[in-house]
């Protein structure tokens, strides 16, 4: 049996860990998928990082409880105000999803 390694990994050819890539502040992982022509970064929040907070998915219009992990994407020519939460199945289903949500006349708009 070889020891237990102790130190920490070297970092890559890039220069900087995958530690360093894979996590963030909010405790998951950050990357970039392309969706309608655009560039978006995509930002997965572990449950924990999201209590005590609920948002509205654009994908289902439902709301994400506080405490469920979640997916946050926005384009990355665009600042924060652009940020959305989304369900981490309506994230990866938006491509299957209709372009127009139908909501009732006094549903409040997110």
């Amino acid at each position: 049996m070889s020891p237990r390694r102790n130190r920490p990994k070297a970092a890559d050819a890039s220069g900087s860990s995958a530690d360093e890539e894979r996590s963030g502040r909010y405790g998951g992982w950050q990357s970039t998928e392309s969706w309608q022509g655009e560039e978006w970064s995509v930002r997965h929040v572990a449950g924990a990082s999201a209590e005590g907070k609920t948002y509205r998915c654009p994908g289902c219009d439902q709301m994400i409880p506080s405490g469920v992990p979640h997916v946050v994407a926005w384009p990355e020519h665009s600042g924060v105000d652009e940020r959305r939460h989304w369900h981490k199945a309506c994230w990866n289903a938006k491509d299957r999803r209709t372009s127009r949500v139908q909501r009732s006349r006094n549903a409040p708009r997110f």
